[in-house]
């Protein structure tokens, strides 16, 4: 539990810090990517009016293959629906799996949700090279971080 209280602390700094959301969102997914360990870290925004998800940042080897897509599409579409995390330990053997690096094998998508409506407004999206990478302490560390730190979604400015 110390790498997940170590890494709320670095949030905590950065939300409270003065730079702007853009900025702010590299330095989350950075933070997440090396307190974790992960390969790859992406933050979106999704926004039902125009029914897209959209990323607003990401840490890894190569940008986002989707950098924004139909809120119908993907593992993220699951995510939205169910407002609830989809693990997928080999992404090969899911058909939703919308393939954004060629190596990845597994991924997570956590939904962020607006505490006054219960809408998903944001999604964390980590992939890894390897099968069945995210354990349930992983999943557990990587909700919590989107409970506590919903505001950055709220505040989109």
């Amino acid at each position: 539990m110390a790498t997940t209280d170590k890494l709320l602390e670095q949030l905590d700094a950065i939300l409270e810090g003065d730079s702007t959301r853009a900025a702010k969102a590299v330095q989350i997914v950075k933070a997440i990517r090396e307190n974790g360990g992960y390969r790859w870290v992406g933050l979106y925004d999704v926004d039902r009016e125009h029914g897209l998800v959209s990323n607003i940042a990401w840490s890894g080897p190569n940008a986002p293959a989707f950098p924004a897509f139909p809120i119908t599409k993907g593992l993220t579409a699951r995510a939205i629906a169910t407002k609830a995390t989809v693990n997928v330990g080999d992404v090969a053997k899911d058909a939703d799996y919308l393939t954004a690096l060629d190596s990845t094998r597994s991924e997570i998508i956590v939904p962020v949700l607006d505490r006054a409506t219960n809408e998903v407004i944001g999604t964390i999206d980590v992939e890894s090279g390897s099968v069945s990478a995210f354990d349930a302490a992983s999943q557990r560390r990587l909700e919590e971080v989107a409970r506590r730190f919903a505001s950055f979604w709220l505040a989109r400015v």
